[in-house]
């Protein structure tokens, strides 16, 4: 998707430019080479751990180029494979990681993440404020925000005769058969939940039950489940309504940029995914230099019209071309991270297979 996508992600860097959740990957890679010892004696590598194509290969290319420091870009395809490796590594072998926040937070707990030495990384104070000081990390000493992603609506004004403002209208039956939602059930069990005015991470099974029986009264209005190409529906126009992530919202902005972006009034879901030196990094220094080095604003543009994700670098806005897709500070700042549930994860997958089935 590379030329559209230089046009497409331009609209998601405007966005601060999104998902959730963000990146597939193949299993690990990366080049190991024997590498000669910079000044002051840090061997001059870099082991970068994180899914495939998160960092653009001309980024990482140009790093090499300018320090000298060569980059080794191993992948993972779960957080929770990395969680794994860390420990195995008692928090070394990688100097630096990309992550997502909730399993971040885990790591932190488990003593597996080094504290930031901020001194080496001018570039940090370019971190939008939005992003920062959230649950996992929030007296902001253990991450820098690299991506965010935040599912939202999208609908096409001349398929709909009235204004769509949040979770509540999905239900109103002037829809039937024309909505696309994301097939995941904590999304779609979430957005009911914020229609009802709870919590996108509700554990009370009484609760849960009620958003069943509100879940399955939005069935005759859903048209399509597709986690993966929601925006095609929107672009041919066989849904009128869509719930997708910000990257797919601006594929179908691209094709149709009549459609309108409506940030529900119940309140967003958000997540953010964030790179950490771990505890026994091996060159701590080279991880610094990395991070400074992506947190210039023109490179943090660039990176974000190639992974088209929410950029989270208060720096890049003057690099970006276009302003189609911009998501206010206030609505992230009362954004609701989706969490951990626990054991009450089950009942929201049993939830999720009645409905399917009915």
């Amino acid at each position: 998707m590379k030329n559209s996508k230089k046009r497409l992600a331009r609209l998601l860097c405007a966005a601060m430019a999104a998902a959730m959740v963000l990146a597939g990957c193949n299993s690990s890679g990366g080049n190991s080479s024997s590498s000669s010892a910079g000044q002051g004696g840090e061997e001059q590598v870099l082991n970068i751990y994180t899914w495939a194509d998160y960092f653009p290969a001309d980024i990482v290319e140009e790093f090499t180029s300018t320090t000298g420091i060569k980059v080794n870009y191993s992948t993972f395809e779960s957080n929770e494979e990395m969680l794994m490796k860390l420990e195995a590594a008692k928090g070394g072998q990688y100097d630096l990681i990309l992550a997502s926040d909730y399993i971040i937070e885990t790591a932190i707990q488990k003593e597996l993440v080094g504290k930031l030495d901020t001194q080496q990384i001018p570039n940090f104070q370019n971190i939008n404020p939005a992003f920062q000081s959230k649950y996992y990390d929030p007296t902001n000493e253990y991450t820098v925000p690299y991506a965010a992603g935040i599912p939202l609506i999208i609908y096409n004004p001349e398929l709909v005769d009235f204004e769509i403002k949040g979770f509540e209208d999905l239900w109103n039956p002037q829809l039937a058969d024309s909505i696309v939602v994301m097939d995941d059930a904590r999304n779609v069990i979430g957005l009911t939940l914020k229609s009802m005015g709870y919590s996108l991470n509700e554990t009370d099974e009484a609760v849960l039950g009620q958003a069943k029986e509100k879940l399955m009264a939005l069935k005759p209005n859903i048209r399509a489940l597709d986690y993966s190409t929601p925006y095609n529906l929107m672009i041919s126009g066989e849904t009128a309504v869509g719930y997708m992530f910000t990257s797919q919202i601006i594929t179908a902005l691209n094709e149709n940029p009549d459609l309108k972006v409506v940030y529900p009034e119940e309140g967003l879901g958000f997540g953010i995914d964030s790179c950490f030196v771990p505890s026994d990094a091996p060159h701590k220094e080279n991880a610094y230099k990395f991070l400074d080095f992506i947190l210039d604003g023109e490179r943090s543009a660039h990176i974000s019209e190639e992974t088209m994700y929410i950029n989270c670098n208060s720096a890049a806005t003057p690099f970006i071309k276009e302003q189609a897709l911009v998501i206010p500070d206030e609505m992230i700042e009362g954004a609701e991270f989706m969490m951990n549930v626990g054991e009450a994860d089950e009942l929201y997958q049993q939830i999720w297979t009645e409905y399917k089935m009915s």
